[in-house]
């Protein structure tokens, strides 16, 4: 088919099916969306809880003990402690629906939800060590609320973290150690309070460069040493003047952040940040090549709308959200991996998994259509077994009713087949999922579009120290500071997940002493939010470049045009990849 533009019936704004975007729906044997590629994206997000962490009762029979749960114990779903869920202990599958033609498929799989038991967290828990309040991870030790990480050894506070040791503090970070309050680092070492940085070590507030060592304040340098906002320095001279800058108390941060910020705006950016890729649009984008809008991903291949994904490889992918790891032919799902093709309208599918639709944590499956909580199952509709040849002609009815009756939800929008799981279904609500993070709403906002919100349960902290109350320098606060409840400046006042306060604990204490960093005046939440302001929205505007510079290729001002995710009302200098290489060689 030809090029269609369309308008999205969530947003109501145009956006365009190009013909190539048809060829794929015709091999995955789909009909085209009928909801815009942000809308799509936003649908699946709201179905992802990382961080929102709650304590409730296991619904295990014989098992009442308190467990760490991402679904809160209002919710109407029966949760099972995720070490038993995944035991021998009880029959999977063991709730089943006859399928019922009276009324909508989505509110059917809804049902079937709320009655199949689901695990507390989503961890590969036999691999995670001593981090009970991580989620969304495998191969943890000696964690604390590290979320959508993998092969992380001793950490706190961060999450996108991959083969990391001894880091607080930090989001989308690869291969790092010794790292805090960071955002985009990969191969870096002992880098503090920096942005988008590859190779780095003994780094402060620096942000765009590759290669540094004992640097300060930098932007854009390769290769450099001892250089303070771009400028050479003496070895000596160089640790004199970071002295200066006081960063052991408070105030010399506060300082700091922002003189590296008015310097690092004056300086260009490149279009996208990212390395190592061919013939691909996007942001964050790292050793990948034929990828259309893709966002904060690493070895992705011929795919796109892809986005947070990590593990290799990922190929031949649509509208695919989240993990990876061997998948290819995944369209319009979340957090599918290990070995899985095939998958359509699905979430936490996984592990040799093949030709699945609409379903939610099933694993070594194949088969299977509108199920919940399967493992090692095939040929089963809303989690009931059947034969092979009345699968297929079941399926087949299923899709022609989804049509014919389709889901509507409290906005009016319609869900036929062919759309992702409506947000009013999913088990979290639009501030506890990671969708707060990208595409922030305030609660009316989000009530205005019909969208679940759910108020900050009362925690009761007793706050023993205010923020106002801290000691300004590190030397001066002793290990009384662990007995403390400490108020988040924020109060709770803010749109991001503010817990109000918060305690320090001994693995963050050890670091602080260790590197001379002054306590935080802020919850966890809030200084995630506030690295997460690093970061660019997941959306491209259509730009030119801004170089006039000689020497760079061109004669007056550089002709070139690109898809970038700096808005055009932004600040920065932005240049096409061309003119920003011949800026920072």
């Amino acid at each position: 088919m030809n090029q269609e533009a369309r308008q999205c019936q969530n947003c109501k704004k145009d956006f365009v099916i190009e013909a190539e975007d048809f060829d794929f729906y015709e091999k995955m044997k789909v009909p085209a969306p009928t909801f815009c590629p942000e809308c799509r994206l936003i649908r699946r997000l709201v179905w992802r809880n990382e961080s929102t962490l709650y304590k409730r009762k296991c619904d295990a029979p014989d098992h009442s003990e308190e467990i760490i749960s991402m679904f809160s114990k209002d919710k109407p779903f029966v949760v099972y402690d995720q070490k038993f869920w995944w035991s021998d202990q009880w029959e999977k599958g063991k709730v089943f629906q006859d399928y019922d033609f009276s009324k909508p498929f989505l509110k059917q799989f809804r049902e079937l939800m709320e009655k199949s038991p689901l695990p507390s967290l989503s961890t590969n828990y036999s691999t995670v060590v001593n981090s009970e309040y991580s989620n969304w991870a495998g191969d943890l030790k000696n964690c604390y609320l590290v979320v959508d990480a993998d092969f992380i050894e001793n950490g706190a506070y961060g999450s996108g973290w991959v083969y990391a040791k001894d880091c607080l503090d930090n989001d989308f970070i690869r291969k790092c150690e010794l790292c805090y309050f960071s955002f985009d680092l990969e191969n870096c070492y002992q880098t503090f309070y920096s942005v988008s940085c590859k190779d780095c070590n003994g780094i402060w507030f620096s942000k765009d460069c590759n290669g540094l060592s004992s640097c300060f304040g930098c932007v854009n340098l390769r290769n450099k040493k001892y250089h303070i906002l771009n400028e050479p320095y003496s070895k000596e001279d160089y640790e004199k003047k970071l002295r200066d800058f006081n960063l052991n108390s408070y105030a010399g941060i506060e300082m700091a952040k922002k003189e590296a910020g008015e310097f690092w705006i004056k300086h260009p950016k490149k279009s996208y940040r990212g390395f190592q890729n061919l013939n691909s649009k996007g942001d964050y984008i790292y050793h990948s090549k034929n990828v259309s809008y893709g966002f904060l991903i690493t070895d992705v291949e011929d795919s796109k709308f892809v986005a947070l994904t990590h593990s290799k490889p990922t190929k031949d992918c649509y509208d695919y959200t989240d993990w990876g790891d061997n998948v290819n032919r995944i369209y319009d799902s979340i957090a599918i991996g290990y070995a899985a093709h095939d998958i359509k309208f699905s979430h936490l599918v996984f592990n040799n998994v093949r030709d699945i639709e609409y379903s939610y944590f099933c694993s070594r499956s194949s088969d299977l259509l509108g199920c919940v909580g399967l493992t090692e199952k095939h040929y089963c509709i809303l989690n009931k077994q059947y034969s092979k040849e009345d699968y297929f002609s079941l399926r087949e009815k299923i899709i022609k009713h989804m049509d014919d009756m389709p889901y509507v939800d409290k906005g009016g929008r319609v869900y036929k087949y062919g759309e992702f799981f409506p947000p009013e279904i999913s088990p979290f609500s639009y501030n506890e999922a990671v969708v707060q993070e990208y595409f922030p709403l305030t609660k009316d906002e989000a009530l205005g579009h019909k969208l679940d919100w759910k108020d900050a349960e009362e925690r009761g902290y007793q706050i023993t120290k205010h923020p106002s109350d801290l000691p300004y320098q590190i030397n001066e606060v002793d290990d009384n500071i662990l007995k403390e409840i400490i108020g988040c400046e924020h109060k709770g006042e803010c749109n991001e997940k503010c817990t109000t306060a918060f305690r320090i604990t001994p693995y963050e204490w050890q670091f602080y002493k260790r590197f001379s960093i002054p306590l935080p005046r802020l919850c966890p939440n809030c200084r995630h939010y506030e690295r997460l302001r690093q970061r660019n929205p997941l959306k491209l505007w259509h730009r030119k470049c801004m170089c006039d510079k000689k020497n760079h290729g061109h004669e007056g001002k550089c002709p070139n045009e690109f898809e970038t995710s700096y808005a055009p009302d932004r600040k920065e200098i932005v240049y096409c990849e061309s003119c920003y290489n011949n800026e920072v060689a």
